[in-house]
């Protein structure tokens, strides 16, 4: 069992006692819609969907791709405002450069070194989305798109290139790279943004606050109070 298979069951878990509701709402699902989309990114990084059958072949994983990039297009989808929609789509650019960029700049040696290059990948994404996102939706959704991308462009050097060895979209290790760095990017959002706004006394109030997450009083034709 890899680590990404583990994380997600771990999640899981913290879903059915009730510690991760409040990130739930800020990605727009309840405690069913998480487990059903666990499971299925468990399921499916057993099956790899063929796109291409020639030389090298590609492919895309269906866990570790594809549920992950649906889920990250939904909660896009849903943002409160056209800069949140940017900045996502910006942060996503970011990782997948650095990710990119760091793999040809440096080669690991996987017989060498305390830890795994994927594990690397994932934590270094998960930073940069929290860095450049400072919220879960956002976090998690370039800390995903960033992963994707990444393997995304490897597959197409690899088609290029006119190597024999088939790709898998989100195979691999990619699925543990995925979900280590969307936990990362969700859980430094969780952890700061708590902590700061415990220091300023409750959440920033503000014009470009997204409906969905402003109180009744707050809310369009909502009640004032005086």
């Amino acid at each position: 069992m890899n680590l990404g298979v583990i994380l997600l069951i771990g999640t899981g878990i913290l879903i059915l006692l009730g510690l991760a509701q409040q990130v739930l709402d800020r990605l727009y699902l309840n405690d069913k819609q998480a487990l059903l989309i666990l499971a299925a990114m468990v399921v499916g990084s057993f099956l790899n969907i063929p796109l291409y059958r020639g030389t090298p072949a590609l492919s895309i994983n269906v866990g570790g791709a594809i549920i992950p990039l649906a889920l990250s297009i939904y909660v896009l989808s849903r943002a409160g405002t056209r800069k949140e929609t940017t900045r996502g789509l910006i942060g996503s650019l970011v990782i997948a450069a650095v990710i990119y960029g760091g793999s040809k700049l440096y080669t690991f040696d996987i017989d060498r070194g305390w830890l795994e290059p994927q594990y690397l990948w994932g934590i270094i994404a998960g930073v940069i989305a929290y860095l450049i996102g400072r919220s879960r939706r956002l976090a998690f959704i370039g800390a995903t798109f960033g992963i994707i991308l990444a393997d995304l462009a490897h597959a197409v050097e690899a088609a290029l290139s006119g190597l024999s060895s088939p790709t898998s979209i989100g195979g691999a290790g990619a699925l543990d790279t995925i979900v280590l760095a969307g936990l990362i990017g969700v859980l430094l959002a969780e952890v700061i943004g708590e902590s700061r706004e415990r220091l300023q006394g409750g959440p920033v109030r503000s014009e470009e606050r997204p409906e969905q997450l402003k109180e009744p009083d707050e809310r369009e034709g909502g009640e004032t109070h005086g």
